[in-house]
């Protein structure tokens, strides 16, 4: 599976523990990344500053549901 254009749902439910630019105490869940763009992209993609986590992340149908509210419904539930 290939990450959704226009989703972001990772950039938002999920929390970041490590620092990354501009948010040195990481990202609680449910808080938007900054470096998340107007049209739910990742502004550090494929950048060296993107956190390992956000790397690593690979979107699959079990976490990202069919459509971005089911991303963040799944998302925000695992991040509890």
């Amino acid at each position: 599976m290939e990450c959704r254009s226009g989703c972001g749902a990772c950039c938002i439910a999920a929390s970041i523990s490590t620092p990354l630019p501009g948010m040195p105490e990481g990202k609680p869940a449910g808080v938007r990344c900054i470096h998340l763009t107007d049209d739910y992209r990742c502004d550090l993609f494929g950048s060296p500053d993107r956190p390992k986590v956000c790397s690593d992340f690979q979107p699959e149908p079990e976490f990202c549901g069919n459509n971005r509210d089911e991303a963040l419904s799944i998302l925000y539930k695992l991040s509890r």
